[in-house]
């Protein structure tokens, strides 16, 4: 007992501050730090020259800067004695490890080290000064624990104590604060890491305790070796079960008198703090419980278990005879009603045999509070917020170590005294009246039976107390739903007892005061079944606000039953995706490389335009190999601004292909979108062969592209086809520049290649455009040889239930991909010289800086009020008429005055006419009166007096005008005297941070509250993530914790001072992608228009968003107003997915993404140690979303689409990020999904399969083709063109002969060869199975450039008449046959003759014969495997 006393009152904890008590329990971290040793002079010389026996140590205390306080307790390091060193600088030597572990993980939690000398001084007296401390980060900015590997740092030390963190003026970051000081020379080296091995003795360790490696920590055995440090690598002692029986709680004089006493001190006190009378009977005592936990001095080894305790005669009233009769042996001396009893047997397995364990009573009484000040309690039915909880008793027993079984008698205690529970406990009797004797009972007794054995007391009913499964005491992982509430007691249970009280839910359980979330998890872990994990709290973590929170359920075993509860949870498997993962990297993207000399001596004479630059001279060719050197600085000094991006196709290059592969196109046509201009889809270009394909024995000669003119026809003779985009400051916003400069530098551009006549894609390039960016040189170009890559994606296909070997198992998909060609094109960069514009305000960039500040706005610029938002350079403004300002007003000057009156149409008309004719009769009498010409003279008197009238009734109109608008112009132009205005340019996906600095203008606080007015552009309110994004953007104004009240959907509200400024954090975010979603390589061509190829495209702008933030104080009235112009740039795309699926359905698909240290943009880090990813999607309505599988496992992006109809494509992107915040995308994804009809066959290798589809006549006669991806396998019946009737209906025969086993899809476009648009298309699911075998043959061949073999087999007609059969290989290439049709008469034999071709490469190759009868259907099937040597 005297070793458990003397480690707790050693070991007392101030615990953190509550402020963070109430924050969310995050995980705990395990750290050891190292101190090793101080370098440099200490300061206070002078003091401690008159000191003996100096020596020197450290203090090391955890603390909060955000709330400025101290918690933990403070560890102190052995001293060192201060000699005179003759090293230069002075250095003392520590190499003192010390523990410890924290769930605060923030970057404000810090460790204060302090460096104390002390010495004895004349007198004897011990005097100890503090030389200096050090803050020690312990949690990074970015809010991770620090998990690289371990390495010497350095902690600078200031001058003074670390009180004076306590001071106000020291806010954070403190290291930058002008008051502190740093001590020239002299610093501590230390080494600080995570200590995982500290995990597994969490629970003898609290929270927040610095402890030394040489300290003896209960329940851990000592360390091997010479060193002593038994946390290092802890080892646990072995633990023991202890069962205690029979407890009796003795309370004097009697438990009636007791309680009697403890109700009216509650009573008073109630009295004292509310001032108002509460009846006795408005009071009751709703339960009596008992807390029994292992307690090594340090702090509770796990949660202590909770039973209800109850009257000793209402159990003798309500219990079976056994337990009646066993209560009575036990409570014979006794007399009276004084004794409280369990119901249960108690179960420790976490005791270990070592003094300083000891098992802690704690006797608490719940009762209700009164409900008002009339003293009536609430209904039960309302008692979940009337519920109050006080310690009245407590005891500690440490057991005898050799004893196995016994009965003990402790004493109560009570008071002030300091206790496992650091709560306050009920008020023992006054010592001073009582003998020693009397002492050890009158605080009452608590009596009760021990054992190791289970099989101990076997009077005693076996129904203990079933706790959770021990698990380390701090939660190692918050729960996933710290909101829900603890479970129902199963219902319909009986208990093994007799009794109507037995174990069941504990009154306080209903009577409880709201939760808070630590005391959620603790009921949430009761609740669980045993064996299962459970969450623990800290020792004086679950008396909090005075909550009450259990389940009694678990005291009976029969919630172990099964089937006992009405519902049953159903546990969620680990996830496993139903579609396999496509690899992100795996060949979907083509290469491009420098063309050989051969290809480029061949394309130069071929004639192409040559590209020169502004002086008429050739354009610079750059090696597309080179490195480039990117300085933004020298393209924006560039005087030659303006940037005529030229783009050359020149040829396609044909590969070898295999025999499988579509026929080479004839024409092509390619679509791609540069930069903000419009979608591009070229014309189409015929494929010419060179002059020199003949006379070479390349396979790879190019094909020239020639442009098709609308007649169809094609001249050769100006080969290559050439696109211009002239990008210049007429193009470019003010400060897009070093924008496009980025786009150049970083994108790819992304090109697809389609058929002219089929418009089936072929394949996708992609050509990196950094060799564009001139860096001071009047023009460059780069040539590219471009591989076209098709992606082919198969069909998911669950397995069959013989390959299933876990659940949710799917076959691997197949990805096949195939470079068809190669594209050689020509890209071009020509500087021009362009007129600066100069003068305006509104040509200037925009401000690149992230703090916007309204006091410029605080002031009226002058001039008038009708044109607001007009830039002026000065505040002097020339008079102009109001009409010419204003539009409304000049529409109402200019309608005659009759407009509006009702008048008859055709009475209007006439009287009009006679009147101006009468009036003209007039004016000519009168002139001629005169003797003047009608045309010399001015206007008449009548004519005076008419635009006198009217000038008198437009100045009336003008006047009612400007009193009806005065007030609205006002306010406009007081609007427009707080309103800040700041243009921002954002991309897709990537997070815009800026701070705006808002000033109160008035010498009264204000409760700002802050209104947005668009989705996309939010307020910053975590002070984790707005301390990120300072780091990101370095920004280095201040940060406040906990700045704004937050109101849940309402807007969120700021306190100011009187002219005090803040900065408040904003974020600017889009997914949608605008516009630029409907890029897509639109398998539907154009109808071709008359335009130039060399011409300049026009330019599209990016949608342009406005967003408005209103400051408003508590009355409503505005006190800033912040307008953000969001110019949209485009953004960079790493890679393209394009999908065919069939329409009307759910895509799913699961993308794997490479390795985390591989993707570019991705921050570095150690193999296995991916951090955690991050997806968001373009499209809400696309499902996106990745899951973590664990370490080294992984990382899956699923997407599940819906399909539209066809022949619609959906087009969406998938940004990445590796964030928490989501601030920059390290990948972007553009999805193009293409919904198709569907047509599922099923089919037989190497057998004709056929079926219909129904066409559909248009509005007018179509002459229409149909095309296959695959024609080889997939063939049609019309072949050729053939007329589509209007509003007709017509049979399009399609025939299936596949030629592999698999599932996989095939394209079937209906195009009209005129107009050269697509008619219909369908996705063909072919679903095809082999063949059976029935022969089997194998021969030998040489490999090489060989003539080929003829070989020969025989084929017996097993019918007894005469049949024709026709013979198919699914290797045309390597066997031909010498007749592809043959007759045999019943019954004969018939020998085909094989021709077998030679191949380059060594190895073996399965050839499948397919003999099929006139309809095409096979007969039989035989193998043929060829060994080529």
């Amino acid at each position: 007992m005297h070793d458990w006393h003397r480690i707790f009152d050693q070991n007392l904890l101030v615990p953190p501050h509550t402020q963070r008590a109430r924050q969310p329990l995050k995980e705990s971290t395990a750290f050891q730090c190292v101190l090793k040793w101080l370098d440099g002079p200490l300061n206070k010389q002078g003091v401690l020259e008159v000191l003996s026996e100096v020596g020197c140590h450290l203090r090391v205390s955890l603390f909060d800067v955000t709330y400025r306080h101290f918690f933990g307790r403070t560890w102190k390091s052995p001293a060192r004695p201060l000699e005179p060193l003759c090293r230069q600088p002075p250095r003392i030597d520590f190499s003192e490890p010390f523990y410890f572990h924290t769930s605060l993980n923030h970057p404000n939690i810090v460790a204060v080290v302090e460096v104390v000398t002390e010495g004895r001084r004349r007198d004897g007296t011990l005097q100890a000064l503090s030389c200096g401390f050090g803050i020690l980060r312990i949690f990074s900015n970015n809010s991770e624990s620090p998990t690289s590997a371990p390495q010497d740092k350095r902690l600078r030390l200031y001058h003074g104590s670390p009180r004076a963190l306590l001071h106000p003026l020291l806010q954070d970051p403190i290291e930058q604060n002008k008051h502190m000081t740093l001590i020239e020379n002299c610093s501590l080296q230390y080494t600080l890491k995570p200590h995982p091995l500290l995990e597994p003795v969490f629970h003898l360790l609290p929270e927040n305790l610095l402890v030394s490696g040489l300290q003896q920590i209960p329940g851990l055995l000592p360390a091997h070796g010479e060193s002593g440090d038994t946390l290092r690598k802890p080892r646990l002692q072995k633990s023991l079960t202890w069962y205690l029986d029979d407890l009796f709680f003795t309370m004097y004089p009697s438990l009636e008198k007791f309680e009697e006493e403890l109700l009216e001190l509650v009573i008073s006190d109630h009295f004292r703090e509310a001032g108002s009378p509460l009846d006795s009977g408005a009071l009751e005592i709703l339960e009596r419980r008992l807390c029994v936990g292992v307690h090594n001095g340090l702090g509770f080894v796990q949660r202590p278990q909770v039973v209800v305790l109850v009257p000793e005669l209402e159990v003798s009233l309500t219990h079976s005879a056994s337990f009646s009769r066993r209560v009575g042996a036990s409570s014979k001396a006794r007399s009276g009603n004084h004794t409280l009893v369990s119901r249960s047997r108690l179960q420790l397995p976490e005791m270990v045999c070592q003094p300083a364990f000891t098992i802690v009573f704690q006797l608490e009484y719940v009762f209700n509070s009164p409900s008002g000040a009339d003293g009536n309690a609430a209904a039960v039915t309302s008692l979940s917020n009337l519920a109050c909880m006080h310690m009245v008793r407590w005891a500690v027993w440490s057991p005898v170590l050799e004893a196995s079984s016994g009965r003990v008698t402790l004493p109560l205690q009570g008071g002030i005294q300091p206790n496992p529970s650091h709560c306050l406990v009920y008020k023992v009797p006054p010592a001073s009246m009582s003998s020693e004797e009397v002492k050890q009972v009158e605080s009452g007794t608590v009596q009760f039976q021990y054992s190791l054995s289970p099989e101990g007391h076997l009077d005693t009913p076996m129904e203990h107390a079933i706790r959770p499964k021990a698990e380390q005491r701090p939660s190692r992982k918050p729960p996933t739903s710290p909101s829900s509430l603890p479970a129902p007691p199963p219902r319909g249970l009986t208990t093994p007892q007799d009794s109507p009280v037995g174990p069941g839910l504990s009154l306080s359980q209903l009577a409880a005061s709201p939760q808070s979330p630590a005391q959620r998890r603790s009921a949430e872990a009761s609740s669980k079944p045993p064996g299962s994990p459970t969450l623990s709290l800290a020792p004086g973590e679950f008396p909090l606000e005075g909550r009450i929170s259990h389940l009694e359920a678990d005291l009976s075993q029969t919630a172990l039953v099964p089937g006992t509860s009405t519902a049953e949870q159903l546990q969620e498997l680990p996830f496993t995706p139903v579609h396999a993962p496509i690899i992100v990297g795996a060949r979907t993207r083509s290469s491009g490389g420098k063309p050989s000399r051969a290809s480029l001596a061949l394309l130069r004479s071929a004639g192409f335009p040559e590209i020169l630059d502004a002086n008429k001279q050739p354009a610079e060719a750059v090696d597309p190999t080179d490195p480039v050197k990117f300085n933004p600085q020298k393209e924006e000094s560039d005087c030659l601004q303006g940037n005529e991006i030229v783009l050359q196709f020149l040829a396609f290059s044909r590969v070898s292909q295999d025999d499988q592969a579509a026929p080479w196109p004839q024409t092509v046509y390619f679509t791609f979108q540069f930069y903000r201009f419009p979608p591009e889809t070229t014309p189409r270009l015929q494929l010419v062969e060179l002059d020199e394909a003949g006379k070479s024995s390349s396979a790879s000669l190019p094909h020239l592209l020639v442009l098709i003119h609308k007649d169809g026809s094609f001249d050769a003779g100006s080969p290559g086809f050439q696109l211009k985009y002239l990008v210049g400051p007429g193009f470019l916003r003010p400060g897009e520049q070093r924008w496009f400069a980025r786009y150049l530098a970083m994108q790819t551009l992304q090109i697809d290649i389609w058929d002219g006549d089929s418009l089936l894609l072929i394949g996708s390039a992609a050509v990196q455009m950094k060799h564009l960016l001139r860096q001071g040189r009047p023009a460059v170009q780069v040539s590219h040889e471009l591989e076209v890559v098709a992606t082919e994606h198969e069909q998911d296909t669950m397995v069959v239930s013989g390959d299933v070997t876990r659940f949710g198992c799917v076959k691997p998909i197949n990805v096949h991909t195939m470079v068809k060609g190669r594209l050689h094109l020509t890209l071009a960069n020509v500087g021009h010289l362009c007129e600066r514009r100069v003068g305006s305000p509104s040509s200037l960039p925009p401000s690149r800086s992230r703090v916007i500040s309204n006091d410029g706005a605080t002031g009226f610029s002058g001039g008038g009020l009708l044109t607001p938002g007009a830039p002026r350079l000065k505040n002097v403004v020339q008079a102009q008429k109001l009409a010419d300002v204003d539009s409304e007003l000049a529409a109402l000057l200019f309608t005659p005055p009759w407009q509006g009156t009702r008048r008859p149409q055709g009475a209007g008309r006439e009287g009009d006419a006679v009147r101006r004719r009468k009036l003209e009769r007039m004016r000519a009498v009168r002139l001629r009166e005169r003797g003047a010409e009608p045309g010399r003279c001015g206007p008449s008197a009548l004519a005076q007096q008419s635009i006198r009238a009217q000038h008198a009734r437009d100045l009336q109109l003008i006047a009612a005008y400007r009193e009806r608008t005065k007030a609205e112009s006002i306010a406009s132009a007081l609007s427009m005297a707080i309103t800040t205005r700041h243009t921002i340019r954002a991309t897709l996906g990537a997070a815009e941070f800026f701070e705006f600095a808002l000033r109160n203008p008035n010498n009264t606080q204000h409760t700002v509250t802050i209104s947005i007015d668009s989705t996309e552009l939010s307020l910053i309110l975590d002070g984790q993530e707005w301390r990120y994004f300072k780091e990101l953007f370095g920004l280095h104004t201040p940060l406040e914790e906990d700045m704004f009240h937050p109101r849940g959907s309402l807007a969120p509200q700021l306190f100011l001072r009187p002219r005090e400024m803040v900065h408040i954090p904003f974020k600017f975010q889009t997914f949608s992608a605008g516009p630029r979603a409907s890029v897509q390589a639109s398998a539907e061509l154009r109808l071709e228009k008359d335009m130039d190829a060399g011409s300049p495209r026009k330019s599209s702008t990016m949608p342009t968003k406005h967003a408005k933030v209103l400051f408003c104080a508590a009355n409503g009235k505005p006190l800033a107003v912040l307008c953000l112009t969001v110019e949209l740039q485009p953004h960079v795309v790493d890679q393209v997915f394009r999908f065919y699926h069939p329409e009307l359905t759910f895509l799913k698909k699961a993308i794997r993404l490479l390795p985390w240290h591989t993707l570019p943009g991705a921050p570095a880090g150690m193999p296995g140690e991916d951090p955690p990813v991050y997806v968001r999607c373009s499209d809400p309505n696309v499902i996106c979303e990745t899951q973590n599988m664990g370490p080294r496992e992984p990382q899956d992006v699923f997407l599940k689409v819906a399909s539209g109809p066809s022949p619609e494509i959906k087009d969406f992107f998938v940004t990445i990020y590796a964030d928490r915040w989501l601030a920059t995308p390290v990948q972007t994804w553009q999805v193009h999904l293409h919904s198709l009809q569907r047509v599922d066959v099923s089919c037989v290798t190497g057998q004709r399969t056929r079926l219909a589809l129904v066409l559909r006549g248009m509005q007018t006669v179509r002459k229409v083709k149909a095309f296959s991806s695959h024609p080889q396998e997939l063939t049609t019946d019309p072949k050729g063109v053939f007329v589509l009737p209007p509003h007709g209906v017509q049979d399009l025969h399609v025939g299936v002969r596949p030629r592999r086993a698999g599932s996989r899809f095939v394209h079937l476009n209906l195009v009209d060869v005129d107009a050269h648009q697509l008619v219909a298309s369908w996705l063909v699911c072919l679903s095809c199975r082999p063949p059976l075998i029935s022969k089997a043959f194998e021969i030998t061949l040489p490999a090489g450039a060989g003539k080929g073999t003829n070989k020969r087999i025989t084929y017996t007609n097993p019918y007894p008449s005469p049949r024709a059969y026709r013979l198919h290989s699914d290797h045309p290439r390597l066997l031909q046959f010498k007749e592809d049709a043959f007759q045999v008469g019943g019954g004969e034999t018939y020998t085909i003759g094989l021709r077998f071709a030679s191949r380059q490469t060594a190895g073996e190759e399965e050839i499948l014969i397919y003999i099929n009868d006139h309809e095409d259907k096979n007969e039989e099937t035989f193998c043929v495997k060829v060994i080529y040597q």
